[in-house]
């Protein structure tokens, strides 16, 4: 069973790909490996080596320390283990607000109010 850090950061690594707009293979290739060892990262079934870690960080143009944020306070439990923070963080969610801040400024505003009117 994978340790809960290794899940947190791998999620943390698919989260912040997918917000970037790249794919498995693109990011493997950006650091040299075969895609289906960036889906075991993700997954946490692989654990990712420090060296590793830090290619992941530049490829995807944050620094190390993003993929441990939001872990708890106890060294071995995530803090978003709760469904709610999963769906916060699907695809879906992130491709909308890729999209989103493609909208000009003033759509953007009638669109947030319309989300908030339909959310009631």
């Amino acid at each position: 069973m994978p340790h809960p850090v290794d899940i947190h950061v791998g999620r943390r690594i698919r989260n912040r790909r997918w917000l970037v707009g790249e794919s498995q293979q693109d990011l493997a290739s950006k650091v040299g490996i075969r895609f289906q060892q960036i889906q075991k990262y993700e997954t946490g079934a692989n654990r990712v080596s420090a060296s590793r870690l830090w290619e992941i960080a530049g490829a995807l143009g944050v620094d190390v320390v993003h993929f441990f944020e939001g872990l708890a306070d106890s060294k071995d439990i995530p803090a978003d283990t709760n469904i709610t923070s999963d769906v916060a963080l699907a695809k879906e969610a992130v491709d909308l607000v890729r999209i989103y801040y493609k909208i000009p400024q003033k759509q953007r505003v009638h669109l947030s109010n319309l989300a908030k009117a339909l959310a009631v």
